[in-house]
């Protein structure tokens, strides 16, 4: 045990620090000093009761939802995912057409032309159950798919789901029968057999990559090589879509000519039925391109049965392009103007006049 030497001061303090000193000096002598108070009460809190004491109150605040003169507010929507930004009633313009491009539910596999998994079809039939719910009486839903087996039956299981719903909840909406539609179908790839879905050539290039590995004679091809690529990404547990999204591959289908072909179909759908709610069961590779293209930036792979919400403004030029709690007006894209990429030199610029294609 070391002893203190006494030729050496004492350093031990027993009164209170400085900062608390200070304190309690504030709490007992402060002018506003409520006499009625015990002294043991914190000084924050009978400050804090001074304040209440002395302000005037006024009528209670109107609900949330009714304080438009209060700015945006955050209003969720009734699916599992999305958050969207509502702007006051007073400020809403006309939507002619709500789009919804929906990934299709848990599949059994990317190697074959699978289907959905049980858990995929209860994925799908929530959709459609939350799509029945918000849908208004009177409206149409006009449902499209992907002509693949695992996206035509997600959009099978919406349908049914969309009918017992409105059943359960006795409205008259008018719903029309899923069809496919090969403008969004997902991006292809140039094979020797011709130009196919990624998943459809799966089984060729498995066949052509082990009959090469087996003999080891000659250069892989190009087609082979890249579609290995992606296939190799897939099988590490890496992201392929993001893959294809930024390597450029020649063999592969460009993000940019996906979001090119759904916008056609999507404009083809509202023309052909003003007014509808269309919901199209797809693939996440167009999505998440067609999301990159509206946000400029990649906002991520959708999950199973999540959506990318395209609402069409009254006029067609516009849009409000919504996903994952982001919401981006974009200019809706005349596909005539749009350039070919050709050779064809009886091509010319579209005309441009100031204010034509303002925002």
């Amino acid at each position: 045990m070391t002893r203190r030497r006494p030729d050496l001061p004492r350093t031990e303090r027993d009164e209170a620090p400085m900062y608390l000193a200070r304190y309690l000096e504030r709490a007992t002598k402060a002018p506003d000093h409520d006499e009625g108070a015990d002294d043991a009460t914190p000084l924050y809190l009978r400050r804090f009761r001074q304040r209440r004491s002395t302000e005037t109150i006024t009528a209670p605040l109107p609900p949330l939802w009714e304080r438009s003169d209060h700015g945006m507010q955050m209003v969720l929507s009734e699916d599992n995912r999305n958050k969207e930004i509502g702007a006051p009633p007073q400020a809403a313009r006309p939507v002619v057409n709500d789009v919804y491009l929906v990934r299709h539910a848990e599949t059994q596999g990317y190697s074959t032309e699978a289907g959905i998994t049980p858990l995929g079809a209860w994925q799908a039939r929530s959709v459609g159950h939350t799509l029945a719910r918000r849908v208004g009486a009177g409206e149409r839903i006009v449902l499209a798919h992907a002509a693949t087996n695992r996206a035509g039956q997600t959009i099978e299981q919406i349908h049914r789901s969309v009918l017992d719903g409105l059943e359960l909840f006795e409205k008259d909406v008018k719903v029309i029968a899923p069809r496919p539609y090969d403008e969004f179908r997902n991006f292809m790839v140039a094979t020797p057999d011709g130009i196919m879905d990624v998943t459809a050539a799966f089984r060729l290039y498995y066949s052509v990559l082990e009959r090469f590995e087996r003999i080891a004679l000659g250069d892989r091809p190009a087609w082979l090589v890249e579609i290995d690529r992606f296939w190799r990404t897939q099988h590490g547990g890496g992201d392929p879509i993001q893959h294809w999204l930024t390597i450029p591959m020649l063999h592969f289908e460009p993000p940019a000519l996906c979001v090119r072909r759904f916008w056609t179909g999507i404009r083809s759908l509202a023309a052909a039925d003003p007014g509808a709610r269309i919901v199209i069961a797809t693939h996440s590779g167009p999505i998440r391109a067609f999301a990159i293209w509206a946000f400029g930036y990649d906002p991520g792979e959708p999950y199973n049965t999540e959506h990318v919400r395209v609402k069409l403004m009254e006029g067609g030029r516009e849009a409000l392009v919504i996903y994952r709690n982001r919401v981006q007006e974009v200019m809706v894209p005349d596909i005539g103007d749009l350039p070919t990429w050709s050779l064809d030199e009886d091509w010319t610029p579209p005309s441009w006049e100031p204010g034509e294609h303002d925002a």
